[in-house]
């Protein structure tokens, strides 16, 4: 009959002990799905980043080019005309992929949405569950 108080006490602790395993392992994975979103949003960037400023040098150095191209073929008959409409194609493409550029950064998903997503789960979960 000595062992009856013991095992109340040794419930709780076990209890106790399972609730803080339960609480680190939450903790842990959630941490994990921070990493694996940072991770992946890091290279997602670097990656278009490269691609952006290697095709963007591409194309300023080929209009570049091309825009020489035409003028020294219309040099003697409308060189003022040639380059006023190439200047103007210019500026008209490149307002039209900034703004192009400016929509699809608006519309990238938003980093964390995954972990979000889990907590949002595991709040509600607390909730239900007193």
């Amino acid at each position: 009959m000595a062992e009856t108080p013991n095992q109340p006490a040794e419930g709780l602790l076990n209890s106790l002990k399972n609730l803080t395993v339960t609480l680190i392992a939450i903790v842990h994975t959630r941490l994990e799905l921070i990493s694996a979103d940072l991770e992946e949003g890091r290279e997602r960037f670097i990656s278009v980043l490269a691609l952006a400023f290697v095709s963007l040098f591409s194309l300023c150095f080929g209009a570049v080019l091309l825009t020489i191209l035409i003028v020294v073929v219309f040099w003697d008959t409308h060189r003022l005309l040639v380059l006023g409409s190439l200047t103007g194609l210019f500026l008209f493409t490149g307002t039209i992929l900034g703004a192009i550029v400016v929509s699809k950064l608006k519309s990238m998903p938003r980093m964390f949405e995954a972990s979000l997503a889990e907590l949002i789960k595991d709040h509600q979960e607390i909730d239900t569950n007193p």
